[in-house]
């Protein structure tokens, strides 16, 4: 069988080889194709700003004009970051007005860190707006942890927390494809834009993978109540409305849909479990790394008791999955990049889930108070009176 270079984006299943750029750009295709599939005329919408590690993303889409041309998707750089966005929030209008050529648009969004701060305002206009229900939105965080070519480190997580935008985060090429399916059909069934955390560890690499359209299954949830009228973007829709169906019931949606989908999971569990560790995107490719340099394989863990977590959406934290993987632990350690996110939101899921089990959470700090990890490879230590107790 013949090979070409084309096949990332033109073979419809089997192997291919391609970089996390161009799987994001493949990404939106496979949007394309599934929506097909499903009965549904959909056009795809990208823009963004340039960016590392997302900085070669734009010459990616222009190389695959061709290909992105007949899945209908259209592409423009924006020339701000806000700009770009406004006309990504514009896109899920379709179908507010008569004369709609689609069923709907979904659209990604793509920005360096500082530019997910300075598009805070859109975005947190857009997103309690809301997505259309057979549109989407993906906002692709390029966060450079090692400040390579940034005048900051950037961690955007904390960001689009405050936006109350769900974030994924991916842990390789693969994933990339897979995660970013699940991210488009959260972004329609909650209502809410859906942040996708991109860093130079799961872009600027390359992998051979597997690529079928159609292989991830989505399950939307039977046990979710939606409110009247639902949970998508609509007119006339007043201010205090948005807030409403944002913080009653569009998060809520996500965390179910997050549920249903096993986004968050045990990966790596133990007849009887002691130590639980759990991670997000490049950090559980960490903590894989490791245990492989300590000598414990999945055998091996499970013998000694440790239980491994894989977190896909690290906010909000569905805490259905984080309860189940702490029942029956002594110590549970966190394994996460830059400032703390999964850490706390772990500690409040679990302070009133059982008064007889209460493992201790340990990540940044240990129980005494004490750095648990190096800190000398990325901050400064903070004073005495300042560590939290």
């Amino acid at each position: 069988m013949p090979v070409s270079l084309e096949d990332k984006y033109t073979l419809a299943s089997g192997r291919i080889f391609l970089t996390g750029t161009q799987a994001l750009v493949r990404l939106a295709m496979v949007q394309r194709e599934r929506d097909l599939a499903a009965g549904l005329n959909t056009a795809g919408f990208i823009s963004g700003y340039r960016g590392s590690p997302l900085g070669g993303f734009d010459q990616a889409l222009w190389k695959a004009k061709k290909h992105l041309k007949e899945h209908h998707i259209h592409f423009t750089p924006g020339v701000n970051e806000e700009l770009a966005l406004s006309a990504v929030w514009g896109t899920q209008q379709v179908g507010l007005f008569e004369g709609a050529k689609y069923d709907g648009v979904f659209a990604m969004w793509y920005g360096k860190g500082p530019g997910v701060d300075r598009s805070g305002d859109v975005m947190k206009h857009a997103n309690a707006a809301g997505s259309s229900k057979n549109g989407g939105v993906l906002l692709l965080a390029g966060d450079d942890h090692a400040c390579k070519s940034s005048t900051l480190p950037h961690q955007s997580e904390h960001a689009f927390d405050a936006a109350m935008i769900p974030v994924l985060y991916p842990t390789g090429v693969q994933e990339i494809i897979e995660l970013g399916v699940h991210g488009f059909a959260m972004s329609r069934y909650s209502g809410c834009y859906v942040a996708f955390k991109a860093v130079s560890d799961t872009v600027d690499t390359s992998a051979s993978i597997e690529i079928d359209p159609h292989a991830v299954k989505i399950a939307l949830p039977t046990d979710f109540v939606m409110p009247e009228g639902g949970v998508n973007l609509r007119w006339p829709d007043a201010p205090m409305e948005q807030e409403l169906r944002l913080q009653r019931d569009k998060v809520y949606a996500s965390l179910a849909y997050c549920r249903v989908n096993g986004l968050n999971r045990i990966t790596i569990d133990s007849p009887r479990p002691r130590l639980g560790i759990i991670a997000s995107g490049k950090s559980y490719l960490d903590a894989l790394q490791a245990l492989e340099d300590l000598g414990i394989d999945p055998k091996h863990a499970a013998e000694i008791g440790i239980r491994l977590f894989k977190v896909g959406m690290p906010w909000p934290l569905e805490p259905n999955g984080v309860r189940e993987f702490a029942q029956g632990l002594d110590e549970i350690l966190v394994v996460e990049e830059k400032r703390q996110l999964i850490e706390y939101q772990l500690k409040e899921q679990l302070y009133n889930w059982r008064d007889d089990v209460r493992p201790r959470v340990i990540g940044k700090y240990d129980e005494h108070g004490e750095w648990e990890v190096d800190r000398s490879a990325w901050l400064l230590p903070p004073p005495a009176s300042s560590r939290p107790r």
